[in-house]
């Protein structure tokens, strides 16, 4: 067990530090463990098991990746489509395995953003949660636009009737507002708000859904493959396979998911590592086996433009509606899930960032009845539901991507830190090979970073400009640490 964190006491005048110091200053594990759970009015409650972590970082990541963008990828990388999915999962495990270590070793509600706080310091951490944030709620909407395409696939496939596109589509893509993807977080948050052990409940019945859709298209698309449409592998080249890998790393974001829910799980420091490791083997095997099948039913060149291909492939084997309907609602189902579960991690890491000062304290008030911080949820759902209801998927994913990757490699940089400074830290579960496989992560998310478009890394520059201006402006000054020094 850690022991509490000592008091911090003020310091005279003359020996505050200076600017370079306080953009150092880090939190120590003790303190950041001791602290965990505690909100403003009242605590999270320590109700989550291994099983529904699992459920958590499963519901955030399979989703809206495998329906929706595997057909802009595909359109990109032709058949090797499920190669461009290995190397996006390759990234994702290495830096799986750092979460893992320090999810076991730091069990608090912030994730990478806490990790880089121990490690890095304040600065670094806000820079690591301002990207969390981009993370998450953005991704929150991006999936939100893609359910409604296969809300639409359902509708129709049932009644016969639409959404019209005026109000199923944002501005820039023939509509006005998308309002499924309002509804959608709407929705969830009504769920979010009756507390983590319903809602983990909610979110576990949807992921066991999703994943029998899943097998559901596998086992019927495997009838209609040619093998024809295997050949050329990479017909755009190996280039296009790696900038597809860096599109579909959108679909990966959320195996850390569990990381974020380390105040209201049981026992932490044992289960979330085997969450996290457990749900990325369970993705990556679906995302692969229907990224093989799905190409070999339908020609890579049908891809495109396709934003519900999975519903079209099963439709065009079997020769009926009825079972592209039967995936149209499996794929309502899962999305909503994605968007579920990609909440309640943005909640959580909000939550932790405004206990520590760097974040308004209203993101740290927890409800005494259902203990959840329900006015964060409120804020964040509203905020991410305008947000897909007027942006683009496209625009939307690789924003989300970008900030992701940068995230994970300051994961795989904290855990090399935090062995070195920290070595005799209780470890429930260790990296190995290291220091070489942290590394290889770091590596491998920076070069998918580099493949990602020139707007998209305009995009991320103005991000970041607008958080280091609310740090400098707000968090440097209002922080925990920083009052403790006055």
């Amino acid at each position: 067990m850690l022991d509490a964190a000592p008091p911090v006491t003020p310091q005279p005048e003359s020996e505050r530090p200076n600017l370079g110091t306080r953009l150092m200053r880090r939190k120590p594990v003790e303190q950041l463990v001791a602290e965990g759970g505690q909100g403003d009015g009242g605590a999270l409650k320590r109700s989550l098991t291994m099983w529904q972590l699992t459920m958590i970082s499963i519901g955030a990541t399979l989703g809206t990746g495998i329906f929706v963008v595997l057909g802009e990828g595909t359109a990109m990388a032709g058949p090797a489509i499920a190669i461009a999915f290995v190397l996006a999962g390759l990234t994702a495990l290495f830096s799986a395995l750092s979460y893992a270590e320090l999810a076991g070793s730091i069990p608090v509600s912030g994730s990478s953003y806490s990790y880089t706080y121990a490690t890095m310091g304040e600065l670094v951490a806000w820079i690591c949660g301002w990207c969390l944030v981009l993370e998450y709620g953005v991704s929150v909407a991006a999936v939100a636009v893609g359910w409604g395409q296969y809300l639409n696939e359902l509708l129709d496939g049932t009644i016969g009737i639409t959404i019209p596109e005026g109000f199923s589509a944002p501005l820039g893509e023939g509509g006005y507002i998308n309002m499924p993807a309002l509804v959608v977080v709407m929705l969830c948050m009504v769920f979010l708000l009756r507390g983590a052990k319903e809602s983990a409940r909610v979110n576990t019945i949807m992921v066991v859904i999703k994943i029998a859709t899943l097998v559901l298209f596998c086992v019927i698309g495997f009838m209609g493959i040619k093998a024809g449409n295997y050949t050329p592998l990479a017909p755009l080249g190996v280039t296009a396979v790696t900038s597809a890998a860096s599109l579909v790393f959108f679909s990966y974001i959320g195996f850390d998911a569990a990381s974020t829910a380390g105040e209201e799980a049981k026992n932490p420091t044992r289960d979330l590592p085997r969450a996290i490791m457990l749900s990325l083997a369970i993705v990556t095997t679906l995302y692969c086996l229907v990224a093989l099948v799905a190409v070999g039913a339908m020609p890579w060149q049908d891809f495109e433009g396709s934003e519900a291909a999975l519903a079209q492939i099963m439709r065009d084997v079997t020769g009926h509606a009825f079972w592209s309907v039967v995936l149209a609602a499996g794929a309502v189902v899962a999305i909503a899930s994605v968007v579920f579960a990609v909440l309640y991690g943005q909640t959580r890491v909000l939550f932790a960032m405004s206990r520590d000062g760097l974040m308004p304290k209203v993101f740290a008030k927890v409800d005494p009845k259902t203990g959840t911080p329900r006015i964060n949820t409120i804020i964040v759902c509203l905020f991410c539901g305008i947000l897909a209801a007027t942006i683009p998927l496209g625009e939307l994913a690789n924003a989300t991507s970008i900030g992701t990757l940068f995230a994970f490699a300051l994961v795989n940089v904290a855990v090399v830190i935090l062995r070195y400074k920290r070595p005799d830290m209780n470890r429930t579960f260790k990296v190995a090979l290291f220091p070489v496989t942290p590394i290889v992560g770091f590596l491998l998310c920076g070069y998918l970073m580099l493949q990602l478009p020139g707007v998209t890394w305009a995009v991320f520059g103005v991000w970041m400009v607008v958080g280091l201006v609310i740090y400098f402006f707000y968090g440097m000054r209002r922080s925990s640490l920083a009052t403790a020094e006055k």
